[in-house]
């Protein structure tokens, strides 16, 4: 196998058994034993078909190196990095998060939930994974042990319960890790749970596990209309992203999640700093300048984030795709925990979540834009070319700035796609940007 082709820029992915098996998953288990140096590593799985199978195999790569595991099982991701920071191991969790059920992949990260990304280890573990391994010094133990009641208990930390309002909320699992982590930590909450989908089945029968494409929302839409709820939520496939939906069925976005999640934190810590990535609408760093924080702005990517978040003491970090990110969580992203401030902001407002989201709604945009190109850097210096004119940043793909709006693409890290975000005050005039950059993109 190509073992290569499974390396992305974050974590390894593909389809089991065609490009990710058992043996894979055995040679990246001895390799992380010997990347990381360990003598513990955590490995946690999701409910898919093959997350058992690879993750026994993993497991076994691991003890073969003379490294101990602590097998935490079913988890969602945010609670692998939970054991990963509260218990100082290195980590890996089995999830394809949110791709189809054929897919499979693992997540690892170093102690302290620190990120591995393709710069940051990735690459090593891949050298080390190809090239094999000599003589075993010895064999590891494997000890099995349930995290969820420590980890409820630190989520719940982030907010004041008794503050919270009565609220009836409606939260689709997408058959994925959120049927099993939300319910005990609502059970903690005055909220009445309408559940959808919440039985774990990595075959995903009722739809996708990616909320961030508007169609999975559908059944979400219609249940919060049905139940009169006062918001809903969409969990990904492995629970560490949640995407919202107001009281009026409206999808709320994730740079309209993270502005919202800032202002709340930045009560509590005035001055503190809040890292966004350069696709987040322009409305974040408003909102923490207002809040009286200072923005700190840095490329897309989970390991970008959260090397900047431990540069700087930043205190949260939110990304457009719905990933949110804690200083106090060992700068790990976590769907659930952003779901429990956004809770406590709508129960202290007391007001409809259209119009606690209202104050935020100051831009349009077109939602991210993905096109099938041959030549990735000739297409962006054409459109660099063509919008000269624009204040060019070249931190993370092309981004160009203009007064009442700006538009960024950026080379997909797995397929030759161009993504195009487009963010303007003006609808009808970002409605024609985008077609206009469309145009220029496929021609």
């Amino acid at each position: 196998m190509d073992l290569a082709s499974v390396f992305k820029a974050y974590d390894v992915r593909g389809v089991y058994p065609e490009q990710i098996d058992e043996v894979v998953a055995h040679r990246i288990g001895g390799a992380f034993a010997e990347f990381t140096g360990a003598q513990t590593v955590v490995v946690g799985r999701d409910m898919r078909v093959s997350s058992e199978p690879l993750s026994r195999a993993f497991i076994e790569g691991v003890l073969g190196r003379g490294v101990n595991v602590v097998d935490i099982g079913l988890v969602s991701t945010d609670t692998l990095y939970f054991a990963s920071g509260r218990h100082s191991m290195p980590g890996a969790m089995f999830t394809a998060s949110h791709n189809p059920g054929q897919y499979n992949g693992i997540k690892m990260c170093l102690k302290g939930a620190a990120p591995i990304g393709e710069e940051t280890g990735l690459k090593d573990i891949l050298r080390l994974a190809e090239a094999g391994f000599g003589e075993s010094p010895g064999v590891g133990a494997v000890a099995e042990r349930d995290v969820m009641d420590d980890f409820v208990e630190h989520v719940l930390k982030f907010v004041d319960s008794s503050r919270f309002r009565p609220l009836k909320v409606v939260v689709d699992a997408a058959n994925g890790m959120g049927g099993k982590l939300v319910p005990p930590v609502f059970e903690h909450l005055p909220v009445e749970l309408v559940d959808l989908y919440f039985d774990l089945d990595g075959t995903f029968p009722n739809h996708p596990a990616d909320p961030i494409q508007i169609e999975n929302l559908a059944d979400l839409r219609k249940a919060v209309l049905q139940h009169e709820a006062d918001l809903g939520m969409a969990f990904d496939g492995d629970a560490d992203r949640v995407f919202l939906v107001d009281n009026k069925a409206e999808p709320v976005s994730g740079s309209l999640t993270t502005a919202l999640v800032a202002s709340r934190v930045l009560r509590r810590s005035a001055g503190a700093q809040v890292v966004h990535n350069l696709i987040c609408s322009r409305v974040v760093p408003e909102t923490v300048r207002e809040g009286g924080g200072v923005p700190v702005r840095t490329r897309v990517g989970h390991s970008f984030i959260k090397q900047v978040m431990a540069e700087t003491g930043a205190i949260f970090g939110g990304e457009h795709s719905g990933h949110y990110y804690f200083r106090d969580n060992f700068r790990a992203d976590s769907g659930i925990i952003a779901a429990l401030l956004v809770l406590e902001e709508l129960s202290e407002q007391a007001a409809p979540m259209s119009e606690v989201l209202a104050p935020f709604k100051r831009y349009w945009n077109s939602g991210e834009r993905n096109t099938a190109v041959k030549d990735l850097s000739a297409k962006m210096e054409q459109i660099a070319k063509v919008h000269s004119s624009g204040v060019i940043d070249l931190t993370d793909g092309l981004t160009v700035d203009y007064p009442d709006w700006w538009f960024n693409v950026r080379p997909s890290n797995t397929e030759p796609l161009l993504r195009l975000n487009v963010e303007d005050r003006d609808p009808s005039h970002g409605h024609e940007m985008t077609e206009g950059l469309l145009t220029l993109i496929r021609s």
